[in-house]
């Protein structure tokens, strides 16, 4: 099996050829950002945490391992996707793109994680 090329990027920063494919994990369009500044290849937001448990999660670290396996268990009912994403990163690189200030407490974390196993 060829190794998933998968890295993490926010949407802010600006976009490089390095990036591969990028690809926006959030549930809602970033801030104060046009789509033609974010210059992704697709917006995935059916991926992203459900509302209610976005809501919940409220980017409180004190929530961050009950928000991953809650997150977890959405994801794995979104298989095609999943699927799908791995099929890009075996190609070559895959950015997913979110809009949290936090860098290591997202759900890019979490499905950068899940597409690694």
């Amino acid at each position: 099996m060829k190794h998933l090329h998968v890295q993490l990027k926010r949407i802010y920063s600006s976009p490089s050829p390095e990036d591969g494919v990028r690809i926006l994990v959030d549930r809602l369009w970033p801030r104060g950002l046009t789509k033609s500044e974010a210059a992704i290849d697709r917006w995935l937001k059916d991926l992203a945490p459900s509302t209610e448990l976005r809501r919940w999660f409220g980017h409180d670290p004190s929530r961050w391992e009950e928000f991953c396996r809650r997150y977890e268990a959405e994801l794995s009912q979104m298989t095609e996707l999943l699927s799908e994403l791995r099929t890009i990163a075996r190609k070559g690189p895959l950015t997913l793109l979110f809009a949290a200030r936090d860098e290591l407490h997202n759900e890019a974390v979490v499905l950068r994680d899940v597409l690694m196993r």
